[in-house]
This record gives C-alpha cells, structure tokens and sequence, in this order.
C-alpha cells in the first residue's frame, strides 16, 4: 500500500511511525534507568568515597570487575541515549519541529560529554591495575593520578548534565506547549530540568559543597526520578498513538 501525503517527508520518504518510535524511546528510558541506576549509585557511589584516595583505590581494585561493570553499563547508556534522542525527536517534530530538534540536541551534546568523560574512566581503570609498564610509577603515584582521572570523568559527566537539564527543561516545555502528553508531566520536566542545572551551578559555584551533597543529590533525584520515570511510562503505554491527554 502506498503512503499517504501525511505519512511522507518533505523529500518524499516515507515517516517514521511515530509508535514505533515512541517505543524505542520508551524502552530506551527503562534501560537508561537500570543502567544508570547500577552504574552511578551501585558501582560508582558505591566504590568511590570523596577525599579518600587510597581508600577508593583499593575498594576499586578489590572489585575491578564490578568497575568494569560500571564502565560497561555507562557505555549502553551512551548508546542508548542516542537511539532515545532520536526516538523523542520523530514523536514530537510535528507538533513543533524546530523545539524538538532543539531538544534531540541538547541530548545529544550531553551524550557526547559522557562519551568524553568514559576516556577517564577507563584511563583510571588501567592506572589503578598500573599494567602497560605503568608499574613502574609506584602504586601511590598511580592511584593519586587514577583519582584525578576520576574526578575529570566525574567534571565532564557534569557538565554534559547541564545539557540534560536543558534538554529536560526544552522537552517540559514542548508539551505543556502542546498538549502532547499530560501538563503535569511537562512540568515536571521543566523542573527536574532546572534541578540539573540548579546542581551544576551548586558545584561550581560552593567551595563547600559536599557539605550539601546530600542536599543536592536529593534535590536532583526526586523530581527526576518522578518526571523521567512518568515520560517513560507514558511513551510506552500512549506515546504516538494520535490525541495524547
């Protein structure tokens, strides 16, 4: 059967389903919950303890393939991300094109952080097995130059966050615009968007900041998990099947 005008591209090539895609984003958030959940707060949260070098070197050395886990589950959500942003932007880009090409981007420049910031963290990896001729460094210089790595690995992810927020923040607004999904849900977006961003500002900006860290971490968490969790409901159960409400 041939495609209707209302299904083709404006050269002539047939549209993604929006379903579908709406699927593939859906699918995608839950993967990108498990794998961030274990990744972050199981294995890196877990192993990594602030202003203790030896300490994390050797709990990181002690479960090595736990890291590597870690690693591995931080670069399915590299992956994965994009399939996401690409999936939003097919959803959305008839209700508004440019905003939704707006937000894919913005997704797509805080995946690009995270894939920079993976360099480090594989770096810190091979430093704290001091493998490569690395031995001959000493172990307390290596695992001094592994908490550094670290710690870049933890700066970029942070400012690729930033990106996030804005895309969280673009997308809230894009349905509460639109009326593509509920107001609620677009709201919530704007503000854990605006937590992101809110934690980012905090670090660069707070010499003391993990004095608040918890403070901060909640503050991320709660409207994230909440608004992030919903969106990816919602793209699974009504996502691209015609009047949202």
């Amino acid at each position: 059967m041939k495609k209707t005008m209302s299904e083709m591209s404006p050269a002539g090539a047939p549209y993604t389903d929006q379903r579908k895609a709406s699927l593939i984003a859906g699918f995608g958030y839950l993967s990108l919950f498990v794998l961030a959940v274990f990744a972050n707060f199981l294995v890196k949260e877990g192993l990594i303890v602030p202003g203790k070098t030896a300490e994390t070197a050797e709990n990181i050395r002690n479960s090595l393939g736990l890291f590597r886990l870690g690693m591995a589950s931080f670069l399915l959500v590299f992956l994965i991300d994009v399939f996401v942003a690409w999936g939003l932007y097919i959803l959305f880009r008839d209700n508004h094109r440019e905003i939704s090409l707006l937000a894919a981007w913005f997704r797509i420049v805080y995946t690009v952080f995270l894939g920079v910031a993976l360099v480090f963290y594989f770096q810190a990896i091979q430093l704290l097995q001091g493998t490569g001729g690395l031995e001959i460094i000493g172990q307390e210089v290596l695992d001094a130059h592994a908490a550094v790595a670290l710690e870049s690995f933890n700066s970029i992810w942070l400012i690729g966050l930033t990106a996030f927020g804005v895309h969280l923040i673009v997308m809230g607004y894009l349905i509460v615009r639109t009326k593509s999904a509920p107001l609620f849900l677009g709201i919530i977006l704007i503000l854990s968007g605006s937590a992101y961003m809110l934690d980012t500002m905090a670090h660069t900006l707070m010499s003391d900041y993990q004095n608040y860290a918890r403070l901060f971490t909640a503050v991320v968490a709660f409207p994230s998990v909440i608004a992030e969790g919903w969106f990816g409901i919602w793209l699974l159960v009504k996502g691209g099947k015609g009047s949202q409400d």
